[in-house]
């Protein structure tokens, strides 16, 4: 008597970006806690009346299962992929992120997409994303500083997951204790530094980030980003295009580009 057939593992994740594979199907890459960036095949996905189209959105907490690898797509670039199994909703449906915030959204997606290897997996960063959607829904977005905070903490999240962010209590070619009462630069190629005049950063935020990157806790990066959100942006800002190796990612572009739109037809 042939044994019963195991039902699949579901596991957690989002989508993060997806784009054709056929006239029917979707590739679809994931974010799990357990596996990293996935990608899977979602077959059948495009048909009007399938039962993944519903499921397979952005910013939504999902179950998925997915199976052995799939074929090979040369001809697009796409290396070997898995099949998707199955995908459900992984809880109550949570309101979309509107205006800037849907934008801030897709931000963080294209971090991680440019960021993390597949199969790599790093569940803090996983649990970080989790919990900085709220943020991003909260209000509609419209509680800028707690948004611009959110996103701060999440970038440095990142950079320390990837290996590229110094330790920020320290300058990096001294090793000397950053001074909290003093301004400093952080730049890719030279870490932490003393500030040349005014310079970008206090070293009380620098020294506040760290002990909350050392403790892991998201809210304690959250609050440490919240009085000096404004200039951890621009710092944030050149570290990720410096590794990243762009001047612009496609999403801010996208942004700038809509803003200016609505000053000419204002």
């Amino acid at each position: 008597m042939a044994a019963a057939r195991r039902p699949p593992t579901l596991v957690p994740a989002y989508v993060l970006h997806q784009y054709d594979w056929s006239e029917t199907s979707l590739v679809v890459e994931l974010l799990t806690r357990e596996h990293g960036r996935v990608a899977v095949v979602a077959k059948g996905a495009k048909r009007p009346h399938s039962q993944l189209r519903p499921v397979l959105l952005p910013f939504q907490r999902i179950l998925v299962a997915f199976g052995r690898a799939g074929r090979t797509a040369g001809d697009e670039g796409v290396p070997e992929v898995q099949t998707l199994r199955s995908a459900e909703w992984g809880g109550a449906g949570h309101v979309m992120p509107a205006g800037a915030a849907l934008f801030s959204g897709f931000y963080l997606n294209e971090l991680l997409m440019k960021f993390l290897p597949r199969l790599d997996p790093h569940p803090a960063l996983y649990d970080a994303y989790e919990a900085t959607l709220p943020a991003l829904r909260q209000r509609g977005g419209r509680d800028e500083p707690a948004m611009a905070a959110a996103l701060r903490a999440f970038e440095l999240c990142l950079l320390q997951t990837a290996g590229l962010l110094p330790d920020l209590s320290v300058e990096t070619a001294t090793q000397a204790p950053v001074d909290p009462a003093a301004r400093y630069r952080l730049r890719g190629e030279t870490g932490v530094a003393a500030a040349l005049g005014d310079g970008e950063l206090d070293g009380a935020a620098l020294v506040h980030a760290q002990a909350a990157l050392q403790h892991g806790s998201l809210v304690a990066l959250q609050q440490a980003c919240l009085p000096h959100a404004a200039a951890w942006r621009g710092v944030l800002r050149q570290l990720l295009h410096y590794h990243l190796g762009l001047p612009q990612l496609r999403t801010r572009q996208l942004l700038v580009d809509l803003q200016n739109l609505e000053r000419r037809t204002a």
